[in-house]
């Protein structure tokens, strides 16, 4: 298991037992960048659970990073439940670390399976990671994040494509 999933996992433990904020004094993850945008994803049994994130860097490191989005996807996804103590030995997670996003003028520039994207219209913005089961197609990603961010179908959005390192 990749230290970053290591912590994401510690972090909900001892949040969900104690209501503890792991305190990690290493800050560097070896081949792990500084400082980027970080998404931490819950399953139970195979089914999302949780799945918070910042597009950019919100904290002063990775490690940080994903501390408080652990601790946002076990306890403030507003789809789910705060997961409880029972449920803790039944949890997988992963953790994306994202790229830079990059604006896209031409949608065949797009790839569900490499990219994740970024729409925007006016203050509405919508994210979908990369390589979800279920998206397929350019044309799937796009209409979820419309959804996502609550920009209508007709409009013509800002479209921004970013990488993720994903680690389970």
């Amino acid at each position: 298991m990749h230290r970053l999933v290591e912590i994401a996992k510690e972090t909900v433990e001892a949040y969900v037992r104690a209501g503890k904020v792991l305190n990690i004094s290493a800050r560097h993850i070896p081949g792990v960048p500084e400082k980027a945008g970080v998404f931490v994803s819950i399953k139970k049994h195979g089914n999302l659970r949780g799945c918070i994130g910042t597009f950019m860097p919100d904290k002063d490191d990775v490690v940080s990073e994903t501390i408080s989005n652990a601790i946002a996807a076990a306890t403030k996804d507003p789809r789910f439940d705060p997961v409880t103590e029972d449920e803790l030995d039944d949890l997988d997670y992963s953790v994306d670390v994202l790229g830079p996003p990059e604006k896209v003028d031409d949608v065949n520039d797009l790839d569900p399976k490499k990219y994740g994207i970024i729409l925007k219209s006016g203050f509405r913005r919508g994210l979908l990671l990369p390589d979800l089961e279920g998206v397929d197609t350019v044309e799937d990603q796009i209409r979820i994040t419309k959804m996502k961010a609550g920009i209508a179908p007709g409009e013509k959005p800002e479209i921004f494509r970013f990488t993720v390192v994903r680690y389970s």
